[in-house]
């Protein structure tokens, strides 16, 4: 079975994690969390992978509607890891009992019975895109300098911020999108193909970047 090339960034970014857990690089709860949901994530893409290229399935809505809605709510949490302020803490933790909610109605009783929650989905593309502007906005108010480079959460939000921020028309449109040409959807699907490397690769980037090489 052939895989497409985002799946080996997110196996790479999963074996990231991994090394440095090991390393005991990862000393926040929500960085040692983070590579068992990258395992979650391989497993559900397996699963899509196989329903479309074993069983010659093309309808995988139904997975990827719920995954996608506790990939959010997971994001949501993680970024509320990351931000100081208690009371933009406080809004997130909302936002993790709303969204999900939300997500599900829609899925269950509206969009799901058709196709892609497109409407939640771009929703949560909006939440996690305002999170990160949060965390950027948190990062100019600090009183000293950091060396952002060997930061973690600058690393996840920079990944989040432009990887929802590009996707958001695409899958917010992907019900409408169906009917174009055939190779218009090839093109938007190598889009999102190197839009996902760019994501699985910076978070192997805030996985690997406190470890230092030994010379």
């Amino acid at each position: 079975m052939k895989l497409p090339i985002y799946i080996y960034a997110i196996f790479f970014s999963t074996l990231s994690g991994f090394f440095a857990l090991y390393k005991r690089k990862l000393n926040t709860f929500y960085l040692k969390v983070f590579p068992f949901f990258l395992i979650l994530t391989i497993l559900v893409e397996f699963t899509g992978s196989f329903i479309i290229r074993v069983q010659k399935q093309e309808n995988t809505t139904f997975l990827y509607n719920f995954f996608t809605t506790f990939e959010f709510g997971f994001y949501i949490w993680v970024i509320r890891e990351i931000i100081r302020n208690n009371k933009s803490k406080k809004i997130l933790f909302f936002l993790m009992l709303f969204y999900p909610l939300v997500a599900i109605i829609n899925i269950i009783f509206f969009q799901g019975k058709e196709g892609f929650h497109t409407f939640t989905y771009s929703l949560g593309c909006l939440l996690i895109v305002g999170c990160c502007i949060y965390y950027f906005y948190e990062l100019f108010l600090m009183p000293h300098s950091v060396n952002l480079l060997r930061q973690p959460p600058f690393w996840i939000c920079t990944a989040l911020l432009f990887f929802y921020a590009f996707t958001y028309p695409i899958y917010g449109l992907s019900n409408l999108m169906m009917s174009l040409p055939r190779p218009i959807l090839k093109n938007i699907e190598g889009i999102v193909t190197y839009l996902n490397v760019f994501l699985y690769s910076f978070f192997s980037i805030a996985f690997l970047c406190r470890i230092r090489i030994q010379k």
